[in-house]
């Protein structure tokens, strides 16, 4: 059917003839009915019916209430209100009722501001006009972290781990530019990029940074760490045709060339570099001091002058520093009066991390003396010897140390200090450094020592002969006192009550098994590592309530090759899987198989 309805045809057949068919429209427009209720003026309305309400006390009563007895009014009296009450009288209420969405107000002219004078609510339709600026803070610092590197506090002490990047943020040209998007921006990428600076310790260097730093004084605050490195080499070009036939020229961008590298004569001293520090840098926290190392390298100079040309020296200050690093220290500090300069220019030292590029035995002799006088560290982070190897016997330069000195006596000396709180040191030690601690601490109730973390580079110990000296995981001599050492560490505990942290490993980066380095580590009265039956009684005795998480009894499978050489399938199938259990008996197999 069709949905349009035209004009409707009605045909009548009467006889065969058609006639004219009588049209009907549907659609002629039908008389307007006159309305029977006249529409009001709306306005009118509206207007009565707000003179009713401002005339009415009550919006659901009927009209006013009658006027009460004037006699039964004055009956009543109020009672007089206290003058503590904080409104003694009363406040005459407003009668007069406005409603700023009654059409009233538009209709009488009144404002339709409410009475506090707050200006209309906007409309939802309207936006904001914000831009990268208006941001808050937290969101621009969020964008650079993903951008730039989360950013670690110059005070932080847990979440620091490596202090050469830990302040350090990437400089590449296109994330550097990001500075230009907004004046917001610009701060905060300027204080990541300049948080940690490295300068060469020469003359020229110093008078440049120093200079650029007085050009532009707003950037001073952004340096937290600057690290200082004093070159050893120096290259002395010399004309081509001078030069030995021999020797092959060295390709340089200015060309041929032949270059012999002699000791740099524009290096500062130390003395210049802690002025450039304090004058120019009045925030920085941390100071890496990088003295280099080379055959016969020169050590760094103290003083700008000599000690015949002035009687007294004194070391400028720098207040801001908390944390000293020093790399290459045997060129930085040779003798105890190198040490005691350095201390006098940062009054406000907590932390020393040292480390030698190679070991020597004036290395050793050197922090034996130093370390037997008192210091007011709280963090003492020290590395001798680092090279994680193991060795087949001990080397000539520790028998020289062990014929003078016991190194171990006055690591422990240091250890005892009353102000430091955490140790850590990487070379050679032995059982009595946890013995004469126990016995050097006056007071081990007032004792601020937390943690103790020791890398073994071997024990010293008496031998019957040389090849009994040897450290590794095939040398029972070795493994038998690397048990020692943790027992008497274990022993220490039941004195020291403020440990509360205590590792001591062994790492030879050539163990043919890396999972199998004994280590002993107990932590929040829970303890894995190595094991033994009297580990785990001297543990009872001295640490009830310290739990190992596994004990194991075999390391894995052991098998032997077609050379008749043992081998071994761990438990822990991977290098960087952690071991929690190693009985110490079981070393004696590894051993036996050892070539």
């Amino acid at each position: 059917m069709d949905s349009h309805c035209g004009p409707t045809s009605f045909s009548l057949d009467h006889g065969g003839n058609h006639a004219d068919p009588l049209t009907i429209d549907t659609q002629v427009p039908r008389a307007t009915r006159a309305q029977s209720i006249h529409q009001e003026d709306e306005g009118n309305a509206t207007v009565e019916l707000a003179s009713i309400m401002m005339a009415a006390s009550n919006p659901v009563s009927p009209g006013p209430n009658p006027p009460l007895d004037p006699e039964r009014m004055q009956e009543f009296i109020p009672p007089t209100r206290p003058s503590s009450t904080p409104f003694p009288q009363p406040e005459p209420r407003s009668t007069e009722l406005r409603c700023s969405s009654c059409p009233t107000n538009r209709l009488l002219g009144s404002n339709t501001s409410d009475a506090t004078g707050l200006p209309p609510p906007p409309s939802t339709g309207t936006t904001a006009n914000t831009g990268l600026n208006d941001l808050p803070t937290e969101i621009h610092e969020c964008i650079l972290d993903h951008l730039f590197g989360f950013r670690v506090s110059a005070t932080s002490k847990s979440s620091i781990t490596r202090w050469g990047t830990a302040l350090r943020h990437p400089r590449r040209k296109e994330l550097s530019e990001l500075s230009l998007v907004s004046g917001a921006w610009r701060i905060l990428i300027q204080e990541r990029l300049y948080r940690h600076i490295k300068l060469k310790a020469s003359i020229e260097s110093l008078r440049s940074s120093m200079a650029y730093f007085s050009a532009r004084p707003h950037l001073r605050s952004y340096v937290k760490h600057v690290e200082i490195w004093f070159p050893v080499f120096h290259p002395k070009h010399r004309p081509l045709a001078l030069s030995n036939a021999n020797t092959l020229p060295t390709v340089t961008p200015d060309g041929l060339t032949t270059a012999s590298y002699v000791l740099p004569m524009d290096n500062c001293s130390l003395e210049e570099a802690f002025y450039f520090v304090a004058e120019s840098l009045p925030e920085v926290c941390v100071l890496t001091l990088e003295g280099g190392e080379r055959k016969k390298a020169p050590k760094v100079r103290h003083w700008i002058r000599n000690s015949g040309e002035q009687s007294v020296r004194v070391m400028p200050k720098v207040h801001s520093v908390r944390t000293l690093i020093s790399k290459g220290q045997w060129n930085l500090i040779r003798e105890e009066d190198d040490f005691q300069n350095i201390m006098s220019a940062l009054p406000n030292l907590q932390e020393w991390h040292g480390s030698y590029s190679k070991p020597k035995s004036k290395s050793y002799l050197t922090m034996a003396s130093i370390l037997a006088k008192p210091m007011r560290l709280t963090s003492l982070d020290l590395c001798i010897e680092g090279d994680y190897r193991r060795e087949l016997s001990f080397p000539p330069y520790i028998l020289k140390v062990s014929s003078r000195v016991h190194f171990c006596s006055r690591l422990a000396t240091g250890a005892a200090s009353p102000s430091l709180e955490h140790i850590s040191y990487t070379g050679r030690v032995c059982k009595q450094f946890f013995i004469d601690l126990m016995s050097k601490s006056k007071d081990p109730r007032n004792a601020r020592l937390k943690s103790i973390d020791l890398t073994v580079k071997n024990c010293c110990r008496q031998v019957a002969h040389w090849n009994e000296s040897g450290s590794g995981i095939t040398d029972m001599n070795f493994i038998n006192a690397f048990e020692e050492l943790v027992i008497a560490g274990i022993r220490a505990l039941g004195r020291l009550k403020s440990v509360e942290y205590l590792r001591i490993r062994y790492v030879d980066l050539d163990s043919p098994f890396p999972p199998l380095n004994p280590h002993f580590l107990l932590r929040n009265g829970r303890c894995s590592g190595v094991w033994s039956d009297a580990i785990i009684a001297e543990m009872n005795r001295a640490q009830p309530s310290a739990r190992f998480e596994e004990l194991s009894e075999s390391f894995g499978e052991v098998g032997y090759r077609k050379d008749g050489r043992m081998t071994f399938n761990p438990e822990f199938p991977t290098s960087s899987s952690r071991t929690i259990s190693l009985k110490l008996s079981n070393y004696a197999l590894l051993s036996a198989g050892a070539p």
